[in-house]
């Protein structure tokens, strides 16, 4: 195969393999789950004007953003071009992660559509809790018998993007009220997620380096053997031409 072939043969093997190579998992980065719901539901704030309670259909939930003990979950559409919604989220450990969806809601007041409690991606042992504001906490609270995670209402809750929120979330203090009206530490509410792990991967040890000649000899004789090698092999050439003649 000539230079000329191989070239655009050797460029098409490199796309497939890029096509093909492995690369990180999506969905377990960012734990996308689409999720059906066959009635209303009520979410947190931010939230596009007017969704505070999201109509029954499918949305794609998305972990977006990371700070410390707080996590950023946003709600888009089906076809993901569209926000619904940022919440803010407090990730809460369980012992037994289970291999579906799990998603939990609040008990709301009778009449008015289920508020949305957490998520939890299948496999893992750590779940997004949700914060609500202050009077939407106390109120579920009592209605569940339970405490619910809490922030002071953001200035807006209603906003045209919701995405722009999410520096406002982020910095919002976050507890926790109970039936009572008591307001609490989110740690007895929620249990922190343990530190991973840092793997300890020992240090491959280094190749051998090939041993290597001193150079200290010149490259003069070197130089003269390939000179009188050319020359051997240009006068046999013309003795050959003179014979074949």
């Amino acid at each position: 195969m000539t230079l000329s072939k191989a070239v655009p043969t050797v460029f098409c093997l490199a796309l497939i393999g890029a096509a093909f190579s492995p690369s990180a998992k999506a969905d377990d980065y960012d734990k996308k789950t689409t999720l059906t719901f066959s009635q209303p539901i009520e979410i947190p704030p931010v939230h596009i004007q007017g969704y505070r309670v999201l109509p029954a259909g499918t949305y794609v939930f998305k972990l977006v953003n990371s700070n410390s003990n707080r996590h950023i979950v946003q709600i888009f559409n089906k076809d993901q071009n569209r926000i619904f919604a940022t919440i803010l989220a407090i990730p809460n450990y369980r012992l037994q992660p289970k291999d579906k969806t799990v998603v939990t809601f609040n008990e709301s007041v009778q009449g008015a559509p289920q508020a949305i409690r957490a998520w939890f991606y299948p496999g893992a042992t750590w779940g997004e809790e949700f914060v609500y504001p202050k009077a939407k906490a106390v109120e579920l609270a009592k209605a569940t018998n339970l405490p619910v995670l809490q922030m002071p209402a953001p200035a807006r809750e209603d906003v045209a993007k919701p995405e722009e929120a999410r520096a406002e979330l982020e910095r919002a203090p976050v507890t926790a009220v109970r039936p009572s009206g008591e307001e609490v530490e989110i740690a007895q509410v929620v249990t922190s997620p343990p530190p991973a792990e840092v793997a300890q991967v020992a240090a491959a040890p280094a190749p051998a380096a090939e041993p290597k000649l001193p150079t200290t000899a010149s490259p003069l004789p070197l130089i003269a053997l390939l000179g009188l090698l050319a020359l051997g092999g240009a006068l046999t050439l013309r003795v050959v031409e003179k014979r074949s003649r």
